[in-house]
């Protein structure tokens, strides 16, 4: 060091020098400790503000959307409740009122009461969801309707059938028949866990069985195949017209000119075209359930094999075919390949039929 003119020397001994640089050594890591800590400190701050802007955010999103679920709720419920009174005014309109009261026997279930207490607990416990509560018990009250109309529909089919001389049974043997079926597997449900609510079960089967009794119902001969005023010949035993001799006659004769038109008795799908021993040309028509229509003695086909007809299509005309001593129609109801007497069905038929299909709205059958 100099000072004053004069140079002085001072000697740092080398264990002095170790000390000395092991404690600038030591200051310096303190120092870059202390700067890295307050940045991290400054860091873990910055990211600590972020994550909380961030869940404030997400509440303030969660909040809004929440009072937007609850604003599209009523929506919802609404749009729904317009489509509900579109349906049931529908159903109104061509059917008419649907039962409300229960009957003695019938096997759908009254749940209104129940429904009514569901909708107050709904209402009580997550008011916004009250209008979708009072949705579902309407919806629920619908079904139940529409199954005791088919129920009661069924009923009415059921005896109809009766009256007739038919056993319905046969009629609904169908629906347990799984024989001759097929096709991809669409499953039916009415929750997301893929169930279905045993009150729509309930619906689906009563509408299949009220299905299939109907369609038997209009397979049931009901239509005059020619001019009933001119029955020549009816069911049961007589003197054969050719030899004399005592026969039975397993059908109607209906007496009418060459060519005069035939119609088919009831709906069906016509099984058979050409000659038959005895019958000359002749026209089955099978009607399901073992029922089946035969046409003879015919002079001309109007129609061809497989074809579905309904009730009173044209088939065929009139003729002198076969075994017969002049032009008439043949006419024959046979259940299960069995001769039936045909003039109880055209008779009595078309009346107890449309008493069991009852009038729709606007004078539809």
């Amino acid at each position: 060091m100099r000072s004053e003119g004069q140079v002085r020397f001072i000697r740092i001994s080398g264990q002095a020098q170790r000390r000395a640089a092991a404690g600038a050594v030591l200051f310096a890591c303190a120092w870059v400790v202390t700067l890295g800590w307050a940045g991290i400190s400054s860091l873990l701050a910055s990211w600590h503000h972020s994550d909380l802007l961030d869940r404030e955010a997400k509440v303030a999103s969660a909040e809004s959307r929440v009072a937007a679920y609850r604003k599209d709720i009523g929506k919802v419920a609404d749009d729904i409740a317009r489509r509900q009174t579109f349906i049931e005014t529908l159903v109104q309109t061509h059917v008419g009122d649907l039962p409300a009261d229960r009957r003695r026997g019938e096997t759908v279930s009254d749940s209104r009461g129940e429904a009514g207490r569901t909708v107050d607990k709904v209402s009580a416990a997550v008011p916004e969801a009250a209008p979708l509560a009072r949705l579902e018990a309407r919806q629920l009250a619908f079904v139940e309707g529409l199954t005791r109309l088919a129920d009661r529909r069924s009923a009415s089919a059921e005896a109809a059938i009766r009256k007739l001389g038919l056993d319905p049974r046969a009629m609904l043997a169908a629906l347990n028949d799984r024989t001759a079926q097929g096709g991809p597997l669409l499953r039916l449900a009415t929750a997301a866990d893929g169930t279905l609510d045993p009150r729509f079960r309930r619906l689906g089967y009563s509408l299949a069985r009220m299905e299939a009794l109907q369609r038997g119902l209009q397979g049931i001969p009901q239509v005059l195949p020619a001019s009933f005023q001119f029955i020549s010949s009816g069911f049961g035993y007589r003197a054969d017209p050719i030899d004399g001799g005592a026969a039975f006659h397993p059908g109607l004769d209906f007496r009418g000119p060459i060519g005069a038109p035939i119609y088919a008795a009831a709906q069906g799908r016509v099984s058979f075209v050409g000659r038959k021993a005895g019958y000359g040309n002749c026209v089955e028509i099978t009607h399901g359930n073992g029922l089946v229509t035969r046409y003879a003695h015919m002079s001309g086909f109007r129609t061809v094999l497989g074809r579905t007809v309904a009730a009173g299509d044209l088939i065929g005309a009139i003729g002198s075919t076969g075994r017969s001593t002049g032009p008439h129609l043949h006419f024959e109801v046979r259940i299960h390949d069995q001769p039936v007497n045909p003039r109880p069905f055209l008779e009595v038929a078309p009346h107890v039929l449309k008493e069991a299909r009852g009038p729709l709205r606007g004078g539809q059958p």
